[in-house]
């Protein structure tokens, strides 16, 4: 039988209150925290943080406080990755940012979403909804636009431009300018 850990990175509906889960997030949340109250000058202490928060990282990757996510541990950075303030990656799968990639600020990363019928989200054991997440992927030389909101199950190619405030519900190509609610490509590079 699966744990509820395997059921959420296999994106099936899991129970996010399970302890495996409920605990490595509380750890996130001393985690992020900490590191969104180090000064920004504190190199070696905000390089040990993201050590323990993200799940890997390449080299020069820079994330600008605050930044908020669910687990951490799903977030997967390339070389040369900068994430500027307020952004907020809810890591319940896979997110992977590829290297020389920039994510404007106040981005929203979704990889968690809920059942549509009422009666499946609803869950027997607590106060949460039940869950399912599927991975999001961006590509290398990437350029994410302030506020824009990424949904569960993305795939943006390699050099690929979103428009500020986009909102990606399904994935885009490569080497594209694409921008809007819902995001669309506009143009080919």
């Amino acid at each position: 039988m699966k744990t509820e850990k395997e059921k959420m990175l296999a994106g099936e509906i899991y129970d996010c209150s399970a302890p495996e889960l409920w605990e490595r997030w509380h750890l996130a949340k001393r985690l992020q925290w900490e590191y969104n109250n180090t000064p920004s000058d504190d190199a070696v202490r905000l390089s040990g943080l993201l050590d323990r928060l993200l799940g890997s990282r390449g080299e020069h990757v820079w994330i600008s406080a605050p930044f908020l996510v669910d687990y951490g541990e799903n977030i997967h950075l390339g070389h040369h990755v900068e994430i500027n303030m307020d952004c907020v990656f809810l890591d319940c799968n896979r997110i992977t940012i590829g290297d020389y990639t920039g994510i404007g600020p106040g981005v929203h990363i979704y990889t968690v979403f809920h059942p549509t019928d009422p009666g499946e989200r609803r869950s027997a054991n607590g106060p949460f909804w039940n869950s399912a997440a599927l991975p999001v992927t961006i590509g290398n030389n990437v350029w994410v636009g302030g506020r824009s909101v990424i949904l569960p199950g993305v795939t943006i190619g390699d050099g690929t431009t979103i428009g500020a405030g986009s909102v990606v519900t399904r994935s885009i190509p490569a080497h594209v300018v694409a921008a809007g609610n819902p995001c669309r490509v506009i143009r080919h590079l």
